[in-house]
C-alpha cells in the first residue's frame, strides 16, 4: 500500500509518497524576486500550478499506480474555522483529479497537521501518536505553541496555548536577512552566518505566560546592526532573541502541562534552537521545512484505520450470517 501527499504552501510545492515505513518527498521553493519578502497569493498559486507537473514526473516515474491506495492533501493552514489560503487550491485540485482517476479515496488535512506528522515520522517518534504533547509550529507565517491531542490512527487536534501576538519568528528572520542583503527565505543563511557563535548579545523578549511579541525585536536588531555589528553577530542577535523567547514560553507551558515538546516548521531546522532544547523532539531539517511527507503519512494512517474498520465490519457480518 502506497499513499500520496500534496502540499502547496505559500513557500514550497511538495508531493510525497509513503509505504508505511519509507517515503520520498519532492519539493521546490517558489521563486521570489531579489529583495522581496514572499509572494502574493495569486503569484504563489500560479507558481504551484507550473511546478506540480514537474514534481509529479519525478515522483511518479517509478511508481506503480496500482499500488496507490489513497491520496491526501493539505487544504488549509490550520484545522480551525476560517483558516484559508488560496495557494492550497493548487494541490487540492491536483489531488482530487488524481484520486478520481485512480478510483481511490482522498483525505483532507491541514498544513499544520502535516508539519507535526512529518516531524514525528522523520524523528522516529510515531509512537507519540495516541498520546498528548506540546508542539511548536515555527515558520514564516506561524509561531504557535500548541497543546496536541492525538489518536493512534493519526488524528491530530491542536489547541493554541501561546506564541507570538504579532509577526512570526520566520518573518523576523527573513526581515533580518533582508537587512543583511540575503536571499529569501533567509533562515539557512542566517544559521550558517552565525554558526559557532555563542554567548553573544540578544534582546530579552518579555514573555507573558506563553505569549510574546516579536515586532519590537526587529527594531532592536536594526539598532544593533546600526551600531556596527557584523553579519554574524547580527544574525546571532536575531536568532538568539527568538530562541530565548521560545524557551521561556516552553518552560511556562511545561509547568502546567508536563508533556514532551516537539518542534516543527522551517525555523525548527535552526541549529541554535536545536542546541537549546536537547530533550525536545526535532525532525530531520528537510522535514521541518514545508513538505508533503507528513500529509502522506497521515493519509497512510487514515487509510490503514479505514481498512481495519471495513475488515472488522465484514467479519462481523459474516459471523452474524453463520449464526
Amino acid at each position: 500500500m502506497i499513499t500520496l501527499g500534496f502540499d502547496t504552501s505559500n513557500y514550497t510545492t511538495s508531493i510525497a509518497a509513503f509505504d508505511g515505513q519509507n517515503g520520498e518527498n519532492t519539493s521546490r521553493l517558489l521563486p521570489v524576486k531579489a529583495g522581496e519578502l514572499g509572494l502574493r497569493q495569486s503569484e504563489a498559486l500560479f507558481s504551484h500550478i507550473k511546478r506540480l507537473p514537474e514534481l509529479s514526473d519525478r515522483l511518479f516515474a517509478n511508481l506503480d499506480p496500482a499500488a496507490v491506495s489513497a491520496v491526501g492533501v493539505s487544504t488549509r493552514p490550520r484545522a480551525v474555522e476560517g483558516s484559508y489560503m488560496p495557494c492550497f487550491l493548487a494541490g487540492e485540485s491536483q489531488a482530487r483529479v488524481l484520486a478520481a482517476a485512480l478510483h481511490v479515496p482522498i483525505y483532507e488535512f491541514s498544513h499544520q497537521q502535516g508539519h507535526i506528522a512529518a516531524v514525528l515520522w522523520s524523528a522516529g517518534r510515531l509512537d507519540l501518536l495516541g498520546t498528548g504533547f506540546l508542539a511548536w509550529h515555527l515558520s514564516g507565517g506561524t509561531t504557535e505553541l500548541l497543546l496536541i491531542r492525538t489518536t493512534a490512527e493519526g488524528q491530530i487536534d491542536c489547541e493554541k496555548l501561546g506564541g507570538t501576538t504579532d509577526i512570526s519568528a520566520g518573518q523576523l528572520i527573513d526581515r533580518t536577512g533582508q537587512m543583511l542583503g540575503l536571499d529569501f527565505p533567509a533562515g539557512k543563511a542566517l544559521d550558517t552566518a552565525c554558526s559557532g557563535l555563542s554567548g553573544g548579545d540578544y534582546f530579552r523578549v518579555r514573555v507573558n505566560g506563553c505569549a510574546f511579541s516579536l515586532s519590537g525585536v526587529q527594531n532592536q536588531v536594526q539598532a544593533f546592526r546600526d551600531k556596527g555589528a557584523g553579519e554574524a553577530e547580527t544574525a546571532y542577535f536575531a536568532l538568539r532573541s527568538v530562541t530565548e523567547a521560545v524557551k521561556k514560553a516552553t518552560k511556562n507551558a511545561q509547568s502546567e502541562h508536563r508533556l514532551p515538546v516537539i518542534f516543527s516548521g522551517g525555523v525548527a531546522s535552526n541549529s541554535l534552537l536545536r542546541r537549546s532544547f536537547p530533550e525536545a523532539v526535532f525532525g530531520a531539517p528537510q522535514y521541518s521545512t514545508d513538505n508533503a511527507m507528513g500529509i502522506a503519512v497521515l493519509t497512510w494512517l487514515k487509510q490503514q484505520s479505514n481498512n481495519h474498520l471495513h475488515s472488522a465490519q465484514s467479519s462481523g457480518g459474516t459471523d452474524t450470517c453463520k449464526r
